[in-house]
């Protein structure tokens, strides 16, 4: 019964010890591809070895019957292409998200898998950090993201030169400029913040196929549609002209704030609370259990308590099973 549960909420046992557990998993842990790195997991002698051979450190950090990792490892790094990418342009390391082997990360402390998760505030799995030959971080995915987002997160780790600060603003920089349309309104979000009402935006881009799929759920699934009724809703389109006015700062154009607010990837959900604070935020692609999972997490206010939506999304789980209600993870 413990690993049928585990498994189901996406925690199952960890990764068998040794050093070599990232390429040869336990039998119940997702495979790994065997090109991943068989490393000691001190991440300043890996960054500086990748760095020998042209190469960027991409960590990854993943947990047992995680389906979004599974979706990553067969339906993204799957694919020969990015598989040969990646093989060119990174070494690939695997941590277990709930593991007990030490790591020594780049600040020199050593750590075990599951604390070093929660020094970073890895909430999602996949979570997958890209890093240069100094040990700076250049880019984190959190969450799995589709193969051509992938592939383009492989291109700008890539870049010797001329990479810009941020991934939203090389994606923003690649894709063509949106048609010249009158602003029609203005999105004010300081005036939607509330004290006992997180407020959520959601980023979307005209066009989106993944976006387009997601408020169909929004509008119809039962769970979605409650959860989404304790939060404060507003929309930005990320190719938009209306005018925003942030939480904070100055406003600007939709397609401008965006960028600015480090959205790399759409459907986003930023939540902020009643001053404005952005206290959560997902950029990936997420199934209807997960995505009322967070906002549950962000308006019962269980983020101030449970810093790790990864306990919560399990005690959710047994709560909602002892209310004989169902868990589709997938």
């Amino acid at each position: 019964m413990a690993l049928a549960l585990a498994a189901a909420l996406g925690t199952a046992p960890a990764f068998a010890a040794g050093p070599d557990t990232a390429a040869v998993p336990s039998p119940h842990a997702i495979a790994i591809p065997k090109w991943f790195n068989e490393s000691f997991l001190d991440f300043r002698e890996d960054a500086a070895e990748a760095a020998k051979s042209g190469r960027r450190l991409m960590v990854y950090f993943g947990q047992d019957g995680c389906p979004y990792c599974v979706q990553l490892m067969k339906n993204v790094l799957g694919q020969p292409d990015i598989e040969r990418a990646a093989r060119a342009r990174v070494v690939a390391v695997a941590v277990n998200l709930w593991g007990d082997r030490e790591t020594t990360w780049i600040d020199g402390i050593v750590r075990t898998e599951k604390d070093l998760a929660v020094h970073l505030q890895v909430q999602f799995t996949p979570t997958v950090w890209f890093f240069d030959a100094q040990g700076r971080v250049i880019l984190r995915l959190n969450g799995r993201v589709p193969a051509a987002r992938f592939r383009e997160a492989l291109d700008y780790v890539a870049l010797e030169e001329g990479r810009p600060a941020t991934f939203a603003a090389y994606l923003a920089r690649k894709e063509p400029a949106a048609p010249a349309v009158p602003a029609a309104g203005t999105i004010d979000l300081r005036a939607m913040l509330r004290r006992d009402k997180p407020l959520m935006v959601i980023v979307t881009r005209t066009g989106c196929t993944d976006c387009a799929e997601w408020e169909r759920a929004l509008a119809t699934h039962p769970a979605l549609r409650e959860e989404s009724a304790r939060l404060t809703v507003a929309r930005v389109d990320a190719g938009g002209s209306r005018n925003v006015v942030p939480p904070s700062g100055a406003p600007v154009r939709e397609r401008d704030w965006a960028p600015a607010a480090q959205v790399a990837y759409t459907p986003a959900l930023l939540f902020f609370d009643g001053d404005g604070r952005e206290v959560f935020r997902t950029e990936a692609v997420l199934r209807p259990f997960h995505t009322a999972a967070v906002m549950d997490y962000v308006s019962s206010g269980a983020y101030r308590s449970q810093p790790n939506f990864q306990r919560f999304l399990q005690a959710r789980a047994d709560r909602l099973r002892a209310q004989g209600k169902a868990v589709e993870l997938w």
